[in-house]
């Protein structure tokens, strides 16, 4: 808990947008609060509060549409409630139907995760209707209702906007760069032992295994490229002169696509890697120079696990000198294969399918130093 603090306090990240998060939906809560409580004297004042804090969401684009969201959801479980409440009365089936068409209208994708809070509202709504009296309290109160959600939802987007308003921005560079430690760090343990010779099957299935797992590291990125994009929308520091000069999100996401299929071909070569066994020495100087091959590719990955916009056109002409030395090893990697005189044109043979790996390799991350020099280019 102490490192937690020390992060929160020490530098931008998770942490200090987690306490920013706190503190914004506290002060959102109390204002509606005061707002519902001490100036408008309601007789269901949390909602408000409730409201504030509900909408209070990572961007400001999210929270206006989660805002109208949910403000639609509030208002359809209250006429719900209050047409059949008028026309049939308090009683135990006209909460049947209240739940019974509050669920279903709960059910329709353009409320999405606020759909539940039809179902909610007109709930509460109907507790608030059994316990008045009259026809003109009845209305007075499940206005009130619809009112005090208004207000909640406004303040707390209104707060989200004027109180640092969240910009993501550096969040697409956090995903590549998980992305990239993932497939440098396979790279890393995978060419020392294949410089050694022939990997049993264990190495070579744990390899696989790895390989495959990277899809929730690439939801991850995924997510944290869609997070930077909306932060721009509806926020008001993009006005502002530093952000007036951000190049967008066409070159990172073109990269995260790359290192996508960087690691889905990852995957297919250790599968080809599977096919090696011990007892078959003729494949050591292959896979000696293809371990030179993958540590050269290995060094490109770690460039881009320190990938940032501020170096841009620094990293991406590295990235070019170092595609140019793995290319380098890759035509050394085909002509020992010629010294072999095996073909690579049969794409079941295991010479075949590794060179054509290694061939898609380099293509990724030839283009991938291309699109960052691309993106360093509109930066200046």
């Amino acid at each position: 808990m102490t490192q937690w603090w020390r992060r929160a306090l020490s530098y931008s990240g998770d942490e200090r947008d987690t306490l920013l998060v706190i503190g914004k939906s506290a002060l959102a809560a109390t204002l509606a609060w005061v707002i519902s409580y001490d100036v408008l004297d309601s007789h269901s004042p949390a909602f408000a509060p409730f409201s504030a804090v509900l909408i209070m969401q990572v961007t400001v684009y999210r929270s206006v549409l989660q805002s109208l969201r949910y403000v639609g959801a509030v208002i359809a479980g209250v006429l719900v409630q209050g047409a059949l409440g008028f026309l049939a009365g308090p009683d135990l089936l006209t909460f049947v139907l209240v739940a019974l068409i509050a669920l279903a209208i709960g059910r329709w994708h353009v409320l999405g995760v606020q759909g539940p809070q039809v179902a909610t509202a007109a709930f509460f709504a109907f507790s608030t209707y059994t316990s008045s009296s009259t026809d003109a309290q009845r209305f007075h109160r499940l206005g009130e209702i619809v009112v005090l959600v208004l207000i909640g939802c406004a303040i707390g987007t209104v707060v989200n906007v004027l109180v640092a308003p969240p910009l993501r921005y550096r969040s697409a560079e956090y995903g590549i760069r998980n992305l990239a430690h993932s497939l440098h760090s396979l790279l890393a343990d995978m060419h020392p032992v294949l410089a050694e010779g022939v990997p049993d099957l264990d190495t070579t299935g744990e390899w696989r295994a790895r390989a495959e797992r990277t899809e929730d590291v690439i939801g991850q990125a995924r997510s944290r490229l869609r997070t930077a994009k909306e932060s721009a929308l509806l926020n008001p520091r993009r006005l502002l002169r530093p952000y007036r000069k951000h190049p967008g999100f066409q070159g990172y996401e073109a990269v995260l696509g790359a290192l996508e299929r960087t690691l889905y071909q990852m995957a297919s070569l250790t599968r080809g890697l599977d096919r090696t066994r011990e007892e078959d020495e003729a494949h050591r100087p292959f896979l000696q120079r293809y371990a030179a091959f993958l540590k050269s590719v290995g060094a490109i990955a770690e460039v881009l696990t320190t990938l940032d916009e501020t170096t841009l056109r620094p990293q991406a002409k590295r990235l070019q000198r170092l595609a140019d030395e793995a290319e380098a090893r890759r035509d050394e990697l085909v002509e020992e294969t010629r010294r072999l005189s095996v073909s690579l044109t049969d794409p079941s043979a295991l010479y075949g399918i590794l060179v054509v790996e290694a061939t898609r390799l380099m293509e990724e991350f030839r283009y991938t130093g291309e699109v960052l020099l691309e993106a360093a280019r509109d930066t200046d």
